[in-house]
């Protein structure tokens, strides 16, 4: 994109009454920002939705002042923006009908052909929220999935260190400008997440952190990613917002179960129990109702001479072998385990290499 393509898409985002979804009628049918601004009043107001009020917007020429200022913010600062239409846009992201016209990004962010999912929870985690943060993240490591989640204290700024202690690129997304830091002390973990991963956010840097960013920001966080991972939830909260919009958004939700006493288990049990979400009890879940594939991705293993099994292990191997190619839920069924035990068994024989996943989650022995 042109500076004068982007210097004219930032002035239509500053028209007042202009949203994404206003702006992508108006593009599309247009062909470009600057052609909006050059179409005739009778014009824009065959667009749907376009009234009276909006048409006057269109002749507050101080829109174009603050787009200069914002443009040379960018290029001073060495933003990168992407544009909904663009290849280096989240790809996920685009297909949200809601989704950003803009995005500002900094850091070094790679998404291409990469696993991305967010794992978001209360700003109160505890020690059962930790510990399963990074056995969860510990396990995923070898599959070299994208971690992004909203910056904040608590679950996100966990996964976020988690991310970066086992190489893994980790994306901040903010619900304010990238001219500044929310909240200031996580200012120490910038230049790290830098270096592999970045910040994402649709705010220009005029924008302060404000309640309603934070909601709009976690739209953005649910849309980019494959797959949303609350860790720990209160009965309300703005992990539970990202879940919802993300079930509106067709991705995949995985929630954390806890005791039904506890207070940060409470929104993760509610989202299971109502089928928001998926039960979460280890990376094998999450691995298997996502169907990844993580023959090209893990560390590669040799079957050793002799392996040891768990005597579970032994009793799935040993009906493998009798049976030849079977269904998950028929090894399930036969060796009388229950489908959330059967992942984590069948991904540990996996990583033993001793059996091997095959299309239309089919296993084999080896």
């Amino acid at each position: 994109m042109s500076d004068q393509d982007l210097f004219y898409l930032l002035a239509l985002l500053k028209v007042d009454g202009v949203g994404d979804i206003m702006a992508k009628k108006l593009l599309t049918h247009f062909g470009n920002a600057e052609a909006v601004f050059k179409a005739k009043t009778n014009q824009i107001a065959a667009i749907d939705g376009v009234g009276s009020v909006l048409l006057k917007n269109f002749k507050d020429k101080s829109v174009f002042e603050r787009a200069s200022r914002e443009l040379e913010f960018i290029h001073s600062n060495h933003i990168k923006a992407s544009f909904f239409q663009e290849e280096d846009y989240p790809d996920r992201l685009k297909h949200c009908i809601d989704s950003p016209v803009l995005i500002f990004s900094g850091g070094n962010i790679n998404l291409k052909n990469k696993k991305i999912i967010s794992i978001v929870g209360t700003r109160q985690i505890t020690s059962y929220g930790t510990e399963f943060c990074k056995k969860l993240i510990e396990d995923l490591a070898p599959l070299d999935p994208v971690i992004v989640s909203g910056f904040a204290y608590g679950v996100d700024i966990v996964a976020h260190q988690l991310a970066m202690d086992y190489n893994l690129q980790t994306i901040g997304v903010l619900a304010h400008g990238l001219n500044q830091i929310y909240p200031k002390t996580h200012k120490k973990y910038v230049a790290a997440m830098e270096e592999n991963g970045g910040f994402i956010t649709e705010f220009w840097s005029t924008a302060n952190p404000d309640k309603e960013n934070f909601v709009r920001r976690n739209r953005i966080v649910a849309g980019m990613t494959e797959a949303t991972i609350v860790i720990e939830s209160a009965d309300r909260g703005g992990s539970l917002i990202t879940a919802n919009l993300a079930n509106d958004y067709n991705r995949d939700v995985f929630a954390v179960p806890g005791r039904i006493t506890d207070k940060y288990s409470q929104g993760c049990n509610d989202l299971i129990k109502t089928q928001k979400a998926n039960v979460l009890t280890s990376a094998a879940d999450l691995i298997y109702i996502l169907n990844w594939n993580i023959d090209n991705k893990a560390k590669p293993v040799q079957k050793q001479l002799f392996v040891e099994l768990e005597s579970d292990e032994q009793k799935i191997y040993d009906f493998l072998l009798k049976n030849g190619k079977e269904l998950l839920d028929i090894i399930a069924l036969q060796c009388e385990f229950p489908i959330y035990k059967i992942s984590g068994l069948l991904l540990n024989m996996e990583l033993k290499g001793v059996i091997r996943p095959l299309p239309g989650k089919l296993f084999e022995a080896i």
